[in-house]
């Protein structure tokens, strides 16, 4: 695997040169274009989505350290009321591996379990948390939760998601 700073110069290149053919060939089921992103994000479905953000978000391609302060970012800027959505589904699939509330709470140093009463910060740690030892928990909520993505601010984040969605979506040229 190359260096992070390589494949953030490779990312960029690819970009600059409209090159998609970098991700794997995932053809679209619909050639359509869209507006924005929350036009993507209504237009599509979980499992799409899911597909498109496991092959571009994960701890191989983008490490914890750089992907933790984009997640604070962005959690912090989404609907309080999203935000609880977040933590309840990162603990309900969490739940599902065997992981208890309680003992996520103190491992993480969160100041509460209920999803109603997390700060942003607490729900940026669980997703950290996520990210990097349950990658495909992680996906699975962004696919539910799609809000999120739209915040991260990271050139590369979005590059990669631009370049994946790019291919995933067969845009047209």
């Amino acid at each position: 695997m190359a260096s992070s700073e390589e494949y953030k110069r490779q990312i960029m290149k690819d970009l600059a040169e409209g090159d998609v053919k970098s991700l794997d060939a995932t053809k679209a089921e619909s050639t359509a274009e869209y507006q924005n992103f929350d036009d993507f994000a209504q237009r599509t479905t979980p499992d799409q989505r899911r597909q498109l953000f496991g092959r571009s978000l994960h701890p191989d391609r983008i490490p914890t350290s750089q992907i933790k302060p984009e997640l604070q970012q962005a959690i912090a800027q989404i609907k309080p009321n999203e935000r609880d959505d977040v933590a309840r589904d990162f603990f309900k699939h969490l739940k599902e591996r065997k992981l208890d509330e309680k003992h996520l709470e103190q491992q993480l140093g969160l100041s509460t379990h209920n999803p109603n009463r997390m700060s942003a910060d607490d729900v940026s740690k669980l997703a950290s948390f996520s990210y990097h030892n349950h990658p495909d928990i992680f996906h699975q909520v962004l696919a539910e939760q799609p809000g999120i993505i739209k915040f991260l601010s990271n050139p590369v984040v979005a590059g990669i998601i631009g370049v994946a969605a790019a291919k995933w979506l067969g845009s047209r040229k």
